[in-house]
């Protein structure tokens, strides 16, 4: 994602500097779009008015921040550091805290779609911060995106992000059962498809993921697994703390892990339905 969101923007006049952990990818990326690489995070947030940052998870988050060389060390007290990752809301409210002790500014900005979505400029970003701070960033997020909303507070855009995700993956889950379902009963998949695409389960998920369904031997991998996984505990972790009941979730956490279990971490999502078909045999 932090590769399409730094092309997009490369695209629409930016010259942002660009580091990542794996100094592969940002000396390629460098090279591809002529842009400069900075050899911290550290040294990349010194130079920059936004700071924008797309991670793994909670510790490559807090790493990437908190930690030796990390963005907290270089930033400059004139500006917003914007982050996209999907993390726990609690270590979003705690780098955030770190951030605003420099003098500058942070926003929880994950955002909804795909890399293709990036490529088209068309996420859903939701933001939880200062809307003030918002205003000032919008001219960097406009280009990644068909609509930005300010959920509330720090924290609130990641909480609403676990949330969407929950949606995201309960999808899946019903949309690979409801396929093999009618496999199994003797209905021709790509038939039984192009039904589910048309009718009122018919969710942008379901469009824009049809290939990845029909031809899961060829499915190109967007999103592992491993990573909804990570998902699921985070999604699950909040209902907790929160007391939200989450029966969804929960079963879906099963049927991941066990998809996982046979060897299909790294796999993508779509690859539920053939966990159940080969489960079903």
């Amino acid at each position: 994602m932090g590769t399409a969101m730094t092309r997009t923007l490369r695209g629409a006049g930016f010259n942002p500097t660009v580091w990542n952990r794996d100094t592969t990818k940002s000396a390629g990326l460098a090279s591809e779009l002529g842009l400069v690489v900075a050899s911290t995070a550290a040294e990349a947030a010194s130079s920059a008015d936004v700071v924008l940052t797309s991670l793994a998870d909670d510790s490559a988050l807090e790493a990437v921040y908190l930690g030796p060389e990390g963005v907290v060390e270089g930033i400059g007290t004139d500006s917003v550091a914007v982050d996209t990752s999907t993390v726990d809301p609690e270590v979003v409210r705690r780098v955030g805290k770190a951030i605003d002790g420099t003098g500058a500014r942070f926003l929880d900005c994950p955002v909804s779609g795909s890399v293709a979505t990036v490529a088209a400029g068309a996420l859903t970003i939701m933001v939880g911060g200062d809307s003030t701070t918002l205003e000032q960033v919008r001219p960097v997020l406009e280009p990644l995106s068909t609509r930005i909303v300010h959920m509330g507070e720090s924290g609130s855009g990641s909480v609403t992000k676990l949330a969407v995700n929950d949606l995201v993956h309960g999808i899946n889950l019903a949309l690979s059962e409801a396929l093999v379902l009618a496999e199994k009963g003797g209905v021709e998949r790509a038939k039984a498809y192009e039904v589910f695409a048309s009718g009122a389960g018919g969710a942008p998920f379901v469009q824009y993921k049809s290939e990845a369904y029909l031809h899961p031997e060829s499915a190109e991998v967007a999103f592992t697994l491993d990573l909804v996984a990570k998902d699921l505990e985070l999604i699950t972790g909040l209902a907790s703390r929160v007391g939200a009941p989450m029966t969804q979730a929960e079963a879906a956490v099963e049927v991941v892990q066990g998809a996982i279990g046979a060897g299909m971490g790294d796999r993508d999502l779509s690859a539920i339905a053939v966990y159940l078909r080969e489960l079903g045999s």
